[in-house]
C-alpha cells in the first residue's frame, strides 16, 4: 500500500442555495391579452399549481389547481360565467374558492370542507398579477412599471425564462462587470483603457440601488442606440422586492431608457421574466422597437446560457459557494433582502444604508 495519504476535498456547497420563497407579495402570472374571457390556464408559482382563469364578465380569478372532491386539476374543466367548473363531476367554484354547485346534491353546495384556496388577483399595466399567499387580503400593491402611458414615452414588451433562482437572475440583470465579457460588442467592450467611476449603493428595507457616477456612454451597440452623440450617462441599477429589476440610463430629457423586469419564481430554479423596455429617444419609436427586441433577446440568450451553466455547476457541487468583491455591487444585498423578506422582516428603515467605492468600466 502506498504511503501517500489521499486527501479528498470537503463538500463544496453544503446544500446552500440562494432560492428564496417570498409568499406575501405579488407576482405576474401572464400578460393580460394572453388570458381571454371564458378561458383558463395552468400556472405554477413558487412550486404551487394554480388555476388562472378569466370569467365571461372579464375579471380574472385564481384558485389552487386541485378540486377538493377527488383532486382532479380544475384546469381540466371549464369556465362557466364567473366560476370555474371541475371537469370530473362538475363541481363549481367562485373566485373566493366557495363551492357553489354540486350536481345531483339535494342540500347546500357550500361547505367549508369543499372550499378551494383562492389567490387574490389584480390587473395593472397590461399584466395579470397573483398574490402568492392564498385566502388573505394582500398586504401591498403590485409594482407599477415606470413611464407607461406618459407623453413621449414608448414601450417594448417581452417574456423570457431562465433555469435559475430569482436571486441569480436579478444579480445577472444588474451586474455591470460581466457585460464587457459575456456581451462584448453588444453592451460594453473589454479594454485596457478603462474609466474609473464612483459607485454609490443604497439599501432600504424593500429595495437596493447602485448609482454609477461619471460613466461615459457605453461603447457597445446598445449605448450607440441610446446616445448616438455620446456623452455622460445617469445610470441606476435597482432591485425591488419581491423580484423587480430596473436598469435606468438617462443622458437628457430626450434620451432616457428604463428596462424593468418582474421576476416570477415558477420553482426554486425556474424564473420567468416579464420585461418592459420604456424609452424616450431622439429616434423614431418604430425603429427603436424594431431593433431593441432582437438585441435584448440576443443579450438575454447569452445570460440564459451562462445561468444554466451556473445551475449545473451548483448541482454538481451540491450547493452554492460564492465569493464576492465590491464589484458585485448588488448581488449580496439582493440576497439579504430576499432572506429578510422570506422571514417576514420588512420593517421600514429611518435612512438607507449607504456604501461608496470606485470601479473601472
Amino acid at each position: 500500500m502506498s504511503d501517500v495519504e489521499l486527501k479528498l476535498l470537503p463538500p463544496q456547497g453544503k446544500g446552500h442555495t440562494s432560492a428564496a420563497r417570498i409568499a406575501d407579495d405579488w407576482y405576474i402570472a401572464c400578460r393580460s391579452p394572453a388570458l381571454k374571457p371564458g378561458r383558463k390556464q395552468a400556472i405554477e408559482l413558487l412550486g404551487t399549481p394554480i388555476a388562472l382563469y378569466r370569467g365571461t364578465d372579464g375579471a380574472p380569478g385564481a384558485l389552487l389547481d386541485r378540486c377538493p372532491h377527488r383532486n382532479v386539476p380544475l384546469t381540466t374543466g371549464a369556465v362557466v360565467g364567473a366560476e370555474l367548473q371541475c371537469g370530473y363531476h362538475g363541481w363549481r367554484f367562485d373566485r373566493t374558492g366557495e363551492c357553489t354547485r354540486v350536481p345531483g346534491l339535494c342540500g347546500e353546495a357550500a361547505h367549508r370542507g369543499r372550499r378551494v384556496p383562492s389567490f387574490a388577483t389584480a390587473e395593472r399595466d397590461g399584466f395579470v398579477w397573483v398574490y402568492a399567499t392564498p385566502d388573505v387580503e394582500p398586504a401591498r400593491e403590485p409594482y407599477a412599471f415606470p413611464h407607461l402611458g406618459e407623453a413621449g414615452w414608448h414601450a417594448v414588451y417581452d417574456v423570457v425564462e431562465a433555469d435559475a433562482t430569482v436571486h441569480a437572475v436579478a444579480e445577472n440583470a444588474l451586474d455591470v462587470p460581466h457585460t464587457a465579457f459575456l456581451h462584448g460588442g453588444l453592451f460594453r467592450n473589454d479594454s485596457d483603457d478603462r474609466q474609473t467611476i464612483e459607485v454609490v449603493v443604497r439599501r432600504w428595507h424593500d429595495r437596493i440601488e447602485a448609482q454609477y457616477i461619471g460613466e461615459a456612454r457605453p461603447e457597445g451597440l446598445v449605448g450607440r442606440i441610446l446616445a448616438p452623440g455620446g456623452g455622460e450617462v445617469e445610470h441606476y441599477d435597482r432591485f425591488i422586492l419581491p423580484g423587480i429589476t430596473e436598469v435606468e440610463y438617462k443622458l437628457s430629457d430626450r434620451s432616457h431608457m428604463v428596462v424593468s423586469s418582474a421576476l416570477t419564481p415558477i420553482r426554486d430554479f425556474h424564473t420567468r421574466l416579464f420585461t418592459v423596455v420604456s424609452f424616450k429617444l431622439p429616434l423614431p419609436a418604430w425603429l427603436v422597437k424594431l431593433v431593441v427586441k432582437p438585441i435584448a433577446r440576443r443579450i438575454f440568450g447569452q445570460d440564459k446560457a451562462m445561468l444554466a451553466l451556473q445551475r449545473q455547476s451548483i448541482e454538481r457541487f451540491g450547493g452554492e459557494r460564492f465569493v464576492s468583491t465590491e464589484l458585485d455591487a448588488l448581488g449580496p444585498g439582493i440576497l439579504r433582502l430576499l432572506r429578510n423578506a422570506e422571514r417576514g422582516h420588512r420593517a421600514p428603515m429611518d435612512a438607507p444604508e449607504v456604501k461608496r467605492f470606485e470601479m473601472q468600466v
